[in-house]
């Protein structure tokens, strides 16, 4: 436990020593600080975009979720490549062409200014606090159940010693994107992706030698490989998690600033296309390291044995199945995993206010050093509001600890979601829709999805996002296209070069061919 330990202090040591690295201007420009002088490379975008991506929830909350319900857990890391494809080819081309540093500055020209502060305004709400508050909350949870001997000097109390660690990591991040910011983020989260993969490798290999390796997946858990679980299942049905899904993964892979930011840097269209498309492919790696050990733990110890709080699945395998040492590497990858995600909503809090609130209400005429000020401002506030939220989801999280976390989360999250995926459509596909019909069309979103859990409780939360999205569009789609007609469909895809295009229909078919092959495998074992 010892060597544990101190192998994690170093990984800190090393993050801050790397993030804090590198030449920085004393007097930074907006496009330095939040889009790196729209610089960043291919291989930069892919691995800094996938490692914001995987949060702690992936290693812990995910993994619980495959012991529980199975492979079908893979369809939120298979089925993200439709939306990094439709980033790729439809909604970064548009990005850049205008030349935005956030997506709200894109929604305004086309859907007004209502629409556009409502994005804003939602996302500084979603980043601030449930982004934040669930990373600090699962870096936290994993800390101290790994380390709970060596923080025993804080206190006795488990809760206390949660605290500590929220504070602790919530502080870590600020510091180095605080003073390095988009640059500072994407090079942590280049060795960081590093770790992630070590240690995931290592999950994943460990799991299945301990199973008695892959066949055993159908022939000890037959029942957990079904890919696509009936349409009426409570968190993954098919009928959610291939068109409520799509929809939602619009708004993580297109409309999240968060992700899309790095995007923004690009040197290139074609930089912004082959990274994405280089993360989709990585996304199949993510599957395996996060879904497979959590299958293989329910063929080896059995449904029932961590059925009183399934997220300890992972935390399972790293004490039980881990030699010294390599529980260190291990607790590193989920620590990476949770400070990329840490530091990349940091720096987009940072640039969402800073640009769409204070330069465009408080100060029109804010310097560039003004407005990176603010940036930096932001994210000390934000960072106390995501640790009152993670002090708040802990409590939630231990009220109910049967539960798997990370469905939770997601149906408080598509609250919003909803409303983003209606905006970034409706301006993208839409020919001059009415601004006040498309503002009203994002706004009903919340209502609508609040009446229907009310009423309807027992439609799964996916298709209850479905219907919310598809009414919400056919309220500004229907009326805006009787009037004013549709969009060439050549406008809606944009290449780079006829090579990336044929990089893009290879991900795509690949994709089709996974879902295919693992519901023939399932036939075949059942």
């Amino acid at each position: 436990m010892l060597v544990d330990f101190i192998i994690v202090v170093v990984y800190f040591a090393v993050v801050m020593l790397i993030a804090m690295s590198g030449k920085r201007s004393k007097d930074m420009t907006s496009e330095e600080y939040f889009l790196s002088n729209r610089n960043l490379n291919w291989y930069s975008i892919a691995i800094s975009t996938i490692a914001t991506n995987i949060h702690g929830y992936q290693f812990l909350g995910m993994m619980g979720s495959a012991y529980l319900y199975g492979i079908a857990q893979a369809n939120f890391e298979i089925n993200a490549i439709q939306g990094l494809l439709m980033a790729a080819f439809i909604f970064v081309p548009l990005y850049l062409k205008d030349r935005i540093i956030t997506i709200t500055q894109f929604l305004k020209k086309r859907l007004g200014e209502g629409v556009g502060l409502a994005y804003s305004i939602g996302n500084l709400i979603l980043f601030s606090t449930l982004g934040l508050g669930v990373a600090m909350f699962w870096g936290a949870y994993v800390g101290e159940l790994a380390f709970s001997e060596f923080l025993s000097f804080i206190s006795d109390n488990r809760m206390i010693r949660l605290g500590f660690l929220i504070v602790f990591l919530g502080v870590f991040s600020a510091i180095y994107t605080y003073f390095g910011g988009l640059q500072a983020v994407v090079r942590t989260d280049i060795i960081q992706f590093s770790i992630l993969l070590i240690g995931g490798t290592i999950i994943l290999w460990v799991s299945l030698q301990k199973l008695g390796g892959w066949s055993q997946l159908y022939e000890k858990t037959p029942e957990l490989m079904n890919m696509h679980l009936p349409a009426d299942d409570p968190n993954l049905g098919w009928l959610g998690v291939t068109l409520g899904l799509f929809f939602l993964n619009i708004n993580y892979w297109c409309a999240n600033q968060s992700v899309v930011q790095r995007s923004l840097a690009a040197k290139s269209l074609r930089h912004a296309q082959v990274g994405l498309m280089a993360g989709g492919i990585m996304k199949y790696y993510v599957a395996l390291i996060v879904i497979v050990p959590g299958i293989a733990l329910a063929g080896i110890v059995g449904k029932e044995a961590l059925a009183a709080e399934p997220d300890q699945a992972f935390t399972y395998i790293l004490a039980n199945f881990l030699s010294p040492g390599l529980r260190g590497v291990i607790l590193c990858a989920v620590f990476a995993s949770l400070m990329s995600t840490i530091d990349s909503l940091f720096n987009s809090l940072a640039t969402l206010f800073s640009i769409d609130i204070y330069k465009e209400y408080i100060n029109k005429n804010a310097t560039e050093q003004q407005i990176v000020g603010t940036g930096r401002m932001t994210i000390i506030v934000t960072l106390f509001i995501g640790i009152a939220m993670a002090f708040f989801l802990t409590y939630i999280k231990f009220s109910d600890q049967e539960s798997a976390f990370t469905h939770q989360l997601n149906q408080f999250r598509y609250y919003f979601n909803c409303g983003f995926v209606v905006a970034v459509c409706t301006a993208a596909f839409l020919l001059m829709p009415n601004k006040k019909l498309a503002l009203a069309a994002v706004l009903l979103t919340l209502p609508f999805n609040i009446a229907l859990k009310f009423f309807i409780p027992e439609l799964p939360y996916l298709v209850r996002a479905l219907v919310v999205i598809a009414s919400s569009l056919l309220i500004v789609s229907v009326p805006t296209i009787l009037k004013n007609g549709l969009l060439p469909i050549k406008e809606f895809v944009k290449s780079a070069d006829p090579r990336v295009t044929r990089y893009g229909l290879m991900l795509l078919f690949s994709m089709l061919a996974i879902h295919l092959v693992l519901a023939i495998l399932y036939q075949m074992a059942s």
